[in-house]
């Protein structure tokens, strides 16, 4: 999980690969602050995005939406990293947008501030980031994470670029992996697809440990784990390659040869090699199973 040991592993790491991931990170950097670039790839589609608030109930929460810019089309919710939504994030669900999806990037923070709470992951990683984010972390847990999924569904539904004869995906980075199978629990007649990317505590002793869930739900899966995470956790793996089968849920569950955090774009350790491998695949789970 993206904590601080997770974070002082990942400097030790960068120290040894520093020089090929310094190259990476300035592409990622570059991309971040471009949002809706990559719809003007010869195959992307024209995209349209506003921001947006959704009613919970705790309160107003903030969100970015984009979808293209003619037709309805399958919905996902997009749930971003511990440092939150910002433009790097935007960036990333405009280029799922331009393949074809109406989807939502959520403020998680949205109790105890409008979005961007921090402007980039690296903010995360100094004294003040951390410090700025502990009381916003500690006031989430899967009650009010289910909550408010139902709540940004059910929004999803009434909007007009969305296709709702079709199943909705999910999508999750870090923390905001397991929220993607809360969100698959909160509605299970309408979340197809769920892909949590390096996410954390996905396996835990408590009742609502996301892993025990999955037989609650109706949709197919993509856990996609960092190397670091497995080395920390290694029958995290085998447990929900067990609950999976046990539900009857299919699950592609892998551990990828990246760091944790290599799927977001401005995170020091993104990975495009890896990164576009579980891009292939959320694609191909989306075009099947929404």
């Amino acid at each position: 999980m993206c904590d601080s040991v997770t974070e002082d592993d990942n400097a030790q790491w960068l120290a040894v690969n520093r020089r090929q991931f310094a190259a990476m990170g300035a592409g990622a950097a570059t991309l971040a602050m471009a949002p809706g670039c990559v719809a003007a790839a010869p195959d992307g589609l024209k995209t349209q995005s506003r921001k947006v608030t959704i009613t919970t109930a705790d309160g107003t929460a903030d969100g970015f939406f984009v979808a293209p810019a003619k037709g309805r089309h399958p919905a996902v919710l997009l749930w971003p990293d511990i440092a939150g939504l910002r433009p790097a994030y935007e960036t990333m669900a405009t280029r799922l947008a331009a393949a074809g999806y109406a989807v939502l990037a959520i403020n998680h923070y949205y109790r105890n501030s409008p979005a961007p709470v921090l402007p980039d992951f690296a903010a995360w990683r100094t004294p003040e980031g951390q410090q700025k984010l502990q009381p916003m972390i500690k006031a989430l847990n899967p009650d009010k994470i289910q909550a408010d999924a139902g709540s940004y569904i059910d929004w999803l539904d009434r909007q007009a670029e969305v296709d709702t004869t079709r199943k909705i995906g999910t999508q999750g980075y870090c923390m905001g992996g397991p929220y993607t199978v809360f969100a698959a629990h909160a509605r299970p007649a309408r979340v197809g697809a769920a892909v949590s990317c390096h996410g954390a505590n996905l396996v835990n002793d408590t009742a609502q440990s996301p892993h025990k869930l999955l037989a609650q739900t109706q949709a197919s899966f993509i856990f996609a784990i960092a190397q670091n995470d497995d080395a920390r956790s290694p029958g995290d793996k085998t447990a929900l390659k067990d609950a999976a089968t046990a539900a009857g849920r299919p699950a592609d569950v892998a551990v990828y040869p990246a760091q944790h955090g290599w799927c977001t774009i401005d995170a020091p350790v993104y990975d495009q090699t890896q990164a576009e491998i579980v891009w292939s695949k959320l694609l191909a789970l989306y075009g099947k199973a929404l």
